[in-house]
This record gives structure tokens, sequence and C-alpha cells, in this order.
């Protein structure tokens, strides 16, 4: 079933009165696009993060804290395959803030950036006159590649389902020093015709979920297949980890079968690209277990307004 984020983001869509010539991709997908000119549009996207909830400042340090906070909206960028443009950022510091803490922050956004040619242009900076927490926001602006923007809604049936890297283990500190997919995801939509696309941010489950509700399909998965990172590996159970534990950042993408096999016969990226499913007619997600026992997938990753 959905996630409540999932169904209030819905609800909000449903709320939405936005011409589609002016607003091609609205609420719901990874980023908006917003038509500028006759032939020229503008994506943008918003993050915000939280200590204690995305990260700990007791055990990460302000320059991680920066650099996964603009790494998180340059993966929105991925999860479309658009080339990043420039960002604003802003923070709600806790009483006592100094100044030289908001420059090891600065460092983090600006090594994040520096790494996609995407800019700190601006933000905000204020603070709580109490002892509460620190919280970060990102909104990020991004430019159409030589492809189109790849949404979540198109998936098809027979449609191939593949990943880039590995997945699990956020716990283990990943979180704070992933790689956003941004120059995959462009060279990805460069070699094939990718029908649909996402970053999983929330679990390989729920994101998931979300290609097939909005593309109105289903889709069996092999557990045998799905690649299970080292730090995913020393969980209790290294598979629900993989499925289930989010902030992986990897690309779960779909495409026809043939394009896959061209894709995959030519791909040298240093980052894996592994198939691990089809897309199928059902309605429902499914998991084929190592024994061949297919059982229903259940979206058990992150839900924004219940995991707190």
């Amino acid at each position: 079933m959905s996630a409540i984020e999932d169904e209030i983001t819905a609800w909000f869509a449903r709320q939405s009165k936005l011409a589609a010539a002016d607003f091609p991709i609205g609420i719901g997908d990874d980023m908006a696009e917003i038509r500028v000119g006759d032939d020229t549009s503008v994506f943008v996207t918003t993050d915000m993060l939280l200590d204690g909830v995305h990260f700990d400042l007791e055990k990460a340090t302000l320059k991680q804290v920066g650099y996964k906070a603009m790494a998180v909206s340059l993966s929105d960028c991925a999860a479309m395959a658009t080339v990043p443009v420039a960002a604003v950022v802003s923070v709600a510091l806790p009483k006592g803030f100094s100044g030289e803490e908001l420059k090891q922050l600065h460092s983090g956004i600006t090594l994040a950036g520096d790494k996609f040619g995407c800019p700190l242009v601006g933000g905000d900076i204020t603070s709580w006159k109490e002892k509460e927490p620190f919280a970060i926001s990102v909104a990020m602006f991004s430019k159409q590649a030589a492809n189109k923007p790849i949404k979540r809604s198109g998936a098809k049936f027979g449609d191939v389902i593949c990943v880039t890297g590995s997945l699990g283990g956020s716990g283990y500190g990943k979180h704070l020093v992933f790689e956003p997919r941004v120059k995959e995801a462009i060279e990805i939509a460069r070699m094939a015709v990718i029908h649909s696309m996402i970053d999983i941010s929330d679990g390989l489950s729920s994101d998931l979920n979300r290609i097939c509700q909005q593309s109105k399909v289903g889709a069996i998965i092999n557990a045998e297949q799905i690649p299970i990172s080292d730090a995913a590996k020393k969980a209790e159970n290294p598979l629900s980890s993989a499925l289930h534990d989010g902030e992986d950042f990897e690309l779960l993408f779909t495409l026809p079968e043939q394009e896959s096999k061209r894709l995959l016969s030519k791909w040298r990226g240093p980052v894996a690209i592994t198939l691990i499913g089809t897309i199928t007619d059902t309605g429902k997600m499914q998991i084929k277990m190592a024994d061949g026992q297919i059982n229903d997938l259940e979206a058990k990753g992150y839900d924004h307004l219940i995991d707190y």
C-alpha cells in the first residue's frame, strides 16, 4: 500500500491547477519543470534535512552534513537525468551556532556542488531562540540534458528493471558519503531509451512502488539479483536491508529489454548496472525468492510522515 507521504503528495497534486503548457512536470516527481520560454525549461527541487532524523551532529561533522544536504538534491537531478545549474541553501541554526561552524558547513556544500559544476548562489540564515535542532534546506535548479527529462510515470509492461551500484546499509554511514549518480544518469539516458527513473532515497521497495503506482503497472524482482552492499551484509537480514533501508541514492530505472541488452553490453562506467526484475501488468509488486517462491513485496522503506 501507498505510504502516508505518497498519499498526501498525491492529494496535493490533485489540488493543483497548474497549466501543463507552463508546468509540464508538477507535484509528485523528483523535480518540477517550469517553462521559461517557448522551448526552454528550468527544473527545481527542494529537500529539507533535520538533525536527529537525516544525520546526527553528535556523530557527523558539519562538513559531512553540508555535503549530504547538497548531494541529496543533486541526486534528484540524477533521477531525471538533468544537468545541475545552481543551488540556494537555507539553514535554521541552534542557539549559539558560530560563524566558524557555518564555514565548515559551507565547505561541505561546495565540495558536493563543485563535483558537478553546481555553485551555491544564495540562501537564508536564521536561528532559534532556544535550543532547537539544526535544519538545512536546499533548493536546486537544473536544465535539460540532450535527452528529455525522465519521469517516474513512464514504465511499461515488459520493461526490465535495473539499478546502479549496490543497496542497503545506510545505517553504517554510507548515507553521508554517497556520490550522486548525475553523470551516470545522463550517460545512461544517452545510451538507451529509458522509460522511467527515480533515485533510491527511501528504499528500493518504496521507490519501485512509486514507479509502479505512477505508471499503473506491477513489478517482479529477483531476490538473488539484487546487488547487496558490503555494509548491508553486516545486517541481520541483508536482503531486507537492501530492499528497505533507503538513502542509497542509486538509480532505479526501467527500459525495454532490447535497450537493456545494448546498454549492458556497452556500459563501461565505474558504477555497475544490474538487471533485477521485470515490469508486469499485475498492478502489484512481487519478489521471487531463491527457492523459486513468489511473494508479494510490501513497500516498507522510509516514510517521512511516520518514521520519526
